[in-house]
């Protein structure tokens, strides 16, 4: 080997060292454009590529939402998922939507809470979740959340899907629809302020349909997930207050995700909190202490975050 060669292969190692080692991209499933996990997505992105070392990066990407994203990240087409916290609490049992599949799945923390939007125009007649019987109902994308609480809803009011005449839309679309007059009404189960419903609400008068209380009690006694919330007029810019219901959501990843990894990602999140309420409003209804009331594990190194 002569002088030359030797050069050029010192050249080639010593280009082989300095070369930057490409950082691992990890996913994050959220759900369809309109809707909040999508937006919550990128917030957590943003953190997680700005306060953690360099060796991964986060991505949000449009998936069906919280019924889907389970089995996502279970099946490593992603490697954390937002869902909600009774989704979460089936896919590991192995019910509900997922029925006889137990996926091996840990929380990572919670974040903000969805409520069912269940959305008419002003002037609609359509005023208890009764009169939804052969309406038109957007009812959100197939493998969505909204699906999940319908399943668990209908029954009460003795109805199925049959009883609707549903279109699976994004909650943007939608919502489009419902301002277009294409569909009686369009639900959501999403944070608030929804981006869907804002952009329906510039375009003309919305109204919240109720449930009945006795309805409603029902659906708290069978759902003990299920929560309520309260939406002041303003947020949508209606005549009156209204009450939802509604679950905690939370971040999910597989058991075995690598701890060192998991620690960063929960430090760049719960270590900036009103950074991510700044850019995004759901990050002000994130409530750390939710972390010690998820309807599944934390992941060891998150529980060790939460002092669990």
């Amino acid at each position: 080997m002569n002088n030359l060669t030797h050069v050029a292969a010192a050249l080639a190692v010593a280009l082989l060292a300095a070369a930057p080692v490409a950082a691992q991209e990890l996913r994050i499933g959220t759900a369809s454009i309109g809707g909040a996990f999508f937006p919550v997505g990128q917030t957590i992105s943003n953190l997680v590529n700005e306060y953690t070392d360099g060796g991964f990066s986060i991505v949000p990407v449009v998936t069906q939402g919280s019924v889907q994203n389970p089995r996502l990240v279970a099946d490593g087409e992603v490697d954390l998922g937002i869902t909600s916290a009774d989704l979460a609490a089936d896919a590991v049992a192995g019910a509900g939507a997922y029925q006889g599949v137990e996926m091996q799945l840990a929380a990572l923390g919670p974040l903000h809470p969805s409520v069912l939007h269940m959305v008419v125009t002003a002037d609609s007649d359509i005023r208890t979740f009764d009169d939804l019987r052969g309406k038109r109902v957007a009812v959100g994308p197939a493998g969505g959340g909204t699906l999940g609480f319908l399943n668990q809803i209908m029954p009460i009011h003795d109805m199925t899907m049959e009883d609707i005449i549903p279109s699976f839309l994004s909650y943007g679309d939608g919502f489009s629809q419902l301002s277009d007059g294409n569909v009686d009404a369009a639900l959501a189960l999403s944070g608030y302020p929804a981006a869907a419903v804002m952009q329906a609400a510039a375009s003309g008068d919305l109204r919240i349909v109720d449930f009945t209380p006795e309805r409603l009690e029902q659906i708290l006694q069978q759902n003990p997930a299920y929560t309520t919330f309260d939406i002041p007029s303003e947020v949508y810019d209606m005549d009156q207050d209204s009450i939802v219901i509604g679950v905690t959501n939370m971040l999910v990843v597989r058991s075995d995700m690598d701890e060192g990894q998991v620690r960063q990602i929960v430090s760049a999140i719960y270590d900036h909190l009103d950074e991510f309420a700044a850019e995004n409003a759901n990050g002000a209804q994130i409530d750390k202490d939710r972390a010690t009331q998820l309807a599944i594990p934390l992941h060891p190194a998150a529980a060790a975050y939460f002092g669990q």
